[in-house]
């Protein structure tokens, strides 16, 4: 038993040490495919290192390469300049000689005609003292001769009317009678042309009027037809703006209407909000409504008149009152010479201007109707406030307003000419009301005016590209474009320090 125990120890050693080799292998083999692991990954390591390396060398080799030919381009264009740069020293060199060869000729030449004049005088000098001493007795004789002539005639002439008194007495009455014609015609012509100027024509301060003169009547009889047999327009036919000023305005088209064909008093409004949104439009559209004549005159102009500007100011008035369809008086810009009289900044012919408006505008009035547009109303004059009986403020078209601004004018300038086929302008396939969604999105901010812009810049780049096709991506740059310039001028505008008055102008 005890023999057999030994046996079944040393037969369990046995397999603990059969265990122990088996693991020493498995540990050598495991060791080994480590090494060879970490062996594999620095060769592949070193190879990148080599590939990058190698890379480096190829890039710098065509770098040194570039400048290599940069150098040459800029050797061979020194060269050309400096060839250029002699040519033209030759050049310059050889007209400078020619110029002075000519000159030294001219002078030459300048000095043997003198020289050969002086002898010519020299030697006959006494001759020519001779013959300017018999004119000059000559000259004096007649002179004398002349005098006493004219003294007879004149003594005689003067004794005889002085001694008929009916010839004095016809003479009076010639000369005042010839006084009182020419006055008389001097203060007829004047009021004549006074006359003729506020009936037929247009005062110098007027820009734009829909009113038909006699001179335009005579030029363009077929248009003037036309505009005579047209129907009243819709007042808000092609302006955009939201739903509440649509009904003010709306509201005030109808007024305007019912008082032209009463034959009432215009009241006056104010227009004011951010450029572009659509005030000189709606007031066009208003007249053309309200079946008015419209007239449109920039406040700036008033200033640089000076003087005239009373004159220029009450021969607008005038000229206002003389309309038999009623006139709409657009002022833009109002706020250039309607500002504080109290300030020092305005000048005297300034203020004489805006008292001489204020004396116009002092009553309502049924021939003309008063429309002012600002951007900053806050610098109007407080009499001027005083006349104002409707405020209107145009903001920046919102969400909904700019993407029905995006159609439209997509529309107009893009849409229906590439339909139309009458303009070199085609459209690529893409969604056009999913655009126009998209940039009436991205435009915030934006006015009306400026949206107009981006669509006729949208039909420029369609004329400026080779087959005339405007696509998406053409779209979306121009985009881009004008929304890094509406940044850039709000920049400008934060940089000058003045806010505008109007909040929504501030986005």
């Amino acid at each position: 038993m005890q023999e057999q125990t030994l046996q079944l120890e040393q037969q369990a050693k046995l397999k603990e040490y059969e265990a122990a080799v088996e693991q020493l292998k498995s540990e050598q083999i495991r060791v080994q495919a480590e090494e060879r692991r970490k062996t594999l990954s620095e060769e592949t390591r070193q190879h990148q290192a080599r590939a990058q390396y190698q890379d480096k060398l190829a890039r710098q080799r065509y770098e040194d390469q570039l400048k290599q030919q940069q150098l040459l381009n800029e050797e061979n264009l020194r060269k050309q300049e400096e060839s250029v740069q002699k040519q033209e020293a030759l050049r310059r060199a050889t007209v400078e000689r020619e110029m002075e060869l000519r000159h030294k000729n001219e002078m030459l030449r300048v000095e043997a005609e003198a020289r050969a004049r002086a002898k010519a005088e020299r030697e006959n000098a006494d001759i020519t003292r001779e013959q300017i001493r018999l004119k000059a007795a000559e000259h004096r004789q007649t002179i004398l001769e002349s005098i006493r002539t004219a003294g007879t005639l004149f003594g005689e002439g003067f004794r005889a009317f002085v001694t008929d008194w009916d010839k004095v007495t016809a003479t009076v009455a010639g000369l005042t009678l010839l006084a009182l014609g020419v006055y008389s015609a001097k203060n007829a012509t004047s009021v004549a042309g006074r006359y003729v100027e506020a009936r037929l024509g247009k005062p110098s301060l007027v820009r734009e009027t829909s009113r038909i003169t006699a001179l335009e009547a005579l030029r363009h009889p077929v248009q003037v037809g036309r505009r005579l047999l047209s129907k009243p327009q819709d007042a808000l036919e092609g302006v955009v703006l939201s739903p509440s000023l649509e009904a003010r305005v709306r509201d005030l088209a109808i007024a305007t209407r019912n008082t032209r064909k009463n034959r009432s008093l215009y009241r006056n409004v104010l227009m004011y909000g951010p450029p572009g949104t659509g005030k000189t439009l709606f007031a066009k559209k208003l007249a053309l409504h309200s079946g008015m004549d419209y007239a449109i005159m920039t406040g700036g102009d008033v200033a640089p008149m000076g003087r005239d500007g009373v004159t220029a100011v009450h021969k607008v008035f005038d000229w206002a009152s003389t309309s038999r369809r009623g006139l709409l008086l657009f002022v833009d810009e109002a706020d250039a010479f309607l500002r504080k009289r109290a300030t020092e900044k305005i000048s005297e012919d300034l203020r004489a201007a805006l008292n001489a408006f204020l004396h116009r505008t002092g009553q309502h009035s049924s021939k003309f109707m008063l429309v002012l547009a600002s951007n900053q109303p806050e610098q109007f004059d407080w009499a001027i406030n005083d006349r104002i009986d409707e405020i209107v403020s145009f903001d920046l078209p919102r969400r909904e307003e700019r993407e029905r601004l995006v159609r439209m004018y997509f529309d107009k300038h893009v849409l229906k000419p590439a339909t139309e086929g009458k303009q070199r302008l085609k459209l690529a396939q893409f969604d056009y009301g999913k655009k126009c969604s998209e940039i009436a999105e991205l435009t915030e901010g934006m006015s009306g005016r400026e949206i107009s812009q981006l669509a006729v810049a949208w039909q420029a780049m369609a004329y400026a590209s080779e087959d005339g096709v405007l696509t998406e991506a053409m779209m979306d740059a121009r985009v881009q474009d004008a929304i890094q310039q509406h940044r850039q001028k709000m920049q400008w505008l934060k940089a000058e320090g003045s806010q505008p008055p109007v909040s929504a102008w501030t986005k």
